[in-house]
């Protein structure tokens, strides 16, 4: 059986253990959709990708994004995942940007500082979450109707929506049903109070993706994107700011969010924890 260069990454943290890992099989062109599929399954991560040749010709590179139960168009933290992985592995862009590939279409990432950032895509659904899904929300969160603020749809692919709340002392105590909120990908927010939280970061977040075997997302790109695109067109943040995510789950991911011209940058280091050979 062939072999392929491989990474596991860990994704918006500068610091190992404290992102959200991501596993990478590198020129991983000859393995087959069953074996993509089924490795993915067996790392059991949140998200497993496969680094291709383009076929789009104004593409630098091709990814492939798989749970542990199928294949996503689109995915944050793979699309930095990927980008870094495969600049570390002697990659060169074309211009000044870089340009990936994936089944949502050509997304555009940059360098950014130490890290890299990718260009916020267009929503595929946005606006007021229906009222009658609201009841099912909260149950699912263990919230009163009342400590919902608002909530919006910020699907970029995945199919986001999002929840807003007061404080990120509610946000951290949570407790979701996992069987309430059943095949809905639920991200919550609130903003960082500077006089009991600090100001290292001005919103935190969650994210609930039970219908895909991932109980919590420790760090979550997609989300942050859509939700960024939402606080700062409501004017509830500023064109820049930073995003504290996986402080429930034990990790310290920050997310870096900048408005520059019409685009949204979401960025964040990713740090090398695991490298060899998996044999697929």
């Amino acid at each position: 059986m062939p072999s392929f260069d491989f990474k596991q990454v860990d994704v918006f943290s500068s610091v190992p253990l404290k992102g959200n890992p991501l596993a990478v099989v590198i020129a991983a062109d000859g393995v087959s959709d069953d074996r993509m599929a089924a490795f993915a399954n067996w790392t059991n991560l949140s998200e497993t990708i496969f680094l291709l040749r383009p076929a789009a010709p104004q593409a630098d590179y091709r990814v492939r994004i798989f749970t542990p139960r199928g294949e996503l168009p689109f995915a944050g933290h793979p699309t930095l995942g990927a980008c870094a992985v495969w600049l570390a592995s002697g990659g060169q862009p074309r211009g000044d940007t870089i340009i990936q590939e994936c089944a949502a279409g050509l997304i555009t990432l940059r360098r950014d500082g130490s890290g890299v950032a990718f260009a916020a895509p267009p929503l595929v659904r946005s606006g007021a979450v229906e009222t009658e899904l609201l009841p099912r929300i909260a149950a699912g969160l263990g919230l009163g109707l009342g400590d919902i603020l608002d909530a919006q749809w910020v699907d970029n692919g995945p199919g986001w929506l999002a929840v807003l709340l007061a404080s990120r002392r509610q946000v951290l105590a949570l407790r979701p049903d996992p069987a309430a909120l059943g095949d809905l990908k639920v991200g919550v927010i609130a903003p960082w109070d500077p006089t009991v939280d600090g100001t290292e970061a001005q919103f935190e977040v969650r994210a609930f993706v039970p219908g895909l075997g991932i109980p919590e997302d420790p760090v979550t790109g997609s989300l942050n994107a859509g939700v960024a695109q939402w606080l700062i067109g409501s004017g509830r943040a500023l064109d820049a700011y930073v995003a504290s995510q996986g402080t429930a789950l034990g990790r310290a991911g920050r997310v870096h969010v900048r408005k520059s011209g019409p685009d949204i940058w979401i960025g964040g280091e990713v740090v090398t924890c695991i490298e060899g050979k998996v044999t697929l």
